[in-house]
């Protein structure tokens, strides 16, 4: 796939509003948690200020449900911002009024304006004519950079460039769809498919699709048990998305057909209830005793689930193999983080849990790309069109 890229286009001068993904973590304190999503757009904020643009950056913080909320402002990523470029970043109070259009018009090229939550408006959602031409008159050229949303057909992410024809896939773009076509098109086998977290729903399209590409596939978690009652087979108590139940057994049959290896795991950790005071034990087999809830994989899964990944030559993960945040119960998770790091394969990790588990295990710097999307991600393997990204094609 073929991107117009920010490399091809000369930014000298010109205002260029760039959709970013800064919707980070704030505690009660408006304090950031964690800046990753700040620090994952650098590369292409520096390159246009080094190209002497001046750089309206947009973003959505949170779900404000289209009203100003003073919790979810930008003000303090405005902040955090200024001190990882070395430079003032601009604060726009709002993202379309005549004060916002007076200080873009007053910027100098090499400055940084930041506007505050598109999400403070509803006709964001609703990708309203409207609120795409507003955006667009203050700005002369587009830059999407934020990955995660481009599944969205928001205004931000697709009405815009209806105004701003001269438009271009920031670095972080770039950098995804590469990665995840790579998965696609031409995986180096064997391609070992790791899948664990809460729904097997939200999962089954980009299964489905992978089946033709995949030589081995591993569940944890929710996925894990879906399956196993697929098989009427004992979950005892453990969280079981019934109403994919039709769809696992039919993934079971495309398997067979394919002769692909396919793994539940051979044992659990099962607790009498999720806490960190609960009182577990490690099953012998891999079936969930009436009355308990299975939390992790057992050793016997861990072990087996290593050697899969030590044959692999790609690996793609999405979703841990337990309740992981619970430090009793992460063991699993946290031991396949570390097989899949030490691997030697072609590594990709997409879904929110599944990076917080590297970054747990310490072994997110050995992991060949770390989605910033897990949403667009689980789209883009799919095979589906990510409208944010179908407007930047050649």
């Amino acid at each position: 796939m073929e991107l117009i890229t920010v490399k091809e286009k000369d930014y000298s001068g010109k205002r260029v509003f760039v959709r970013v993904d800064f919707n980070v973590p704030l505690d009660k304190n408006q304090n950031i948690t964690d800046d990753t999503r700040i620090k994952a757009s650098l590369e292409t904020i520096n390159y246009l200020l080094n190209q002497n643009a001046v750089v309206i950056l947009a973003s959505h913080l949170g779900r404000p449900k289209g009203k100003p909320d003073p919790s979810m402002s930008l003000q303090p990523v405005a902040k955090r911002l200024s001190e990882l470029v070395g430079r003032q970043v601009k604060f726009a109070p709002e993202c379309i009024t005549s004060e916002v259009r007076k200080m873009v018009d007053t910027s100098k090229p090499g400055e940084i304006i930041l506007l505050e939550n598109l999400r403070f408006h509803q006709e964001e959602e609703e990708n309203d004519e409207n609120f795409s031409k507003s955006l667009a008159e203050i700005a002369d050229c587009y830059v999407n950079d934020a990955f995660g949303y481009s599944h969205r057909a928001h205004v931000s992410i697709v009405g815009i460039t209806s105004f701003l024809t001269d438009k271009a896939a920031g670095f972080l773009i770039v950098k995804e769809v590469n990665a995840l076509s790579k998965l696609l098109e031409n995986p180096e086998r064997p391609f070992l498919l790791i899948i664990g977290g809460a729904k097997v729903s939200d999962k089954i399209g980009m299964l489905r699709n992978l089946l033709d590409k995949v030589d081995t596939i591993i569940t944890g978690g929710v996925m894990a048990y879906t399956f196993i009652r697929a098989n009427n087979w004992e979950t005892g108590n453990s969280k079981v998305e019934y109403d994919s139940i039709p769809l696992a057994k039919e993934i079971y049959k495309e398997i067979r057909k394919r002769h692909l290896e396919f793994h539940t795991p051979l044992d659990h950790v099962v607790a009498d209830k999720i806490a960190e005071d609960a009182h577990y034990f490690t099953t012998e087999r891999g079936t969930v005793p009436i009355g308990w809830t299975g939390v992790d994989i057992g050793p016997q899964a861990i072990w087996e689930y290593t050697d899969c990944i030590n044959r692999a030559k790609t690996i793609f993960w999405n979703g841990p193999m337990g309740v992981f945040e619970i430090e009793a119960f992460a063991k699993g998770t946290i031991e396949i983080a570390k097989a899949v790091a030490a691997s030697g394969a072609y590594t990709v990790i997409g879904g929110g849990d599944s990076i917080a588990a590297v970054n747990k295990a310490g072994v997110a710097d050995k992991i060949s790309h770390i989605c910033t999307g897990g949403g667009a991600s689980l789209e883009f393997l799919e095979g589906k069109g990510l409208p944010g990204i179908d407007v930047l094609k050649k």
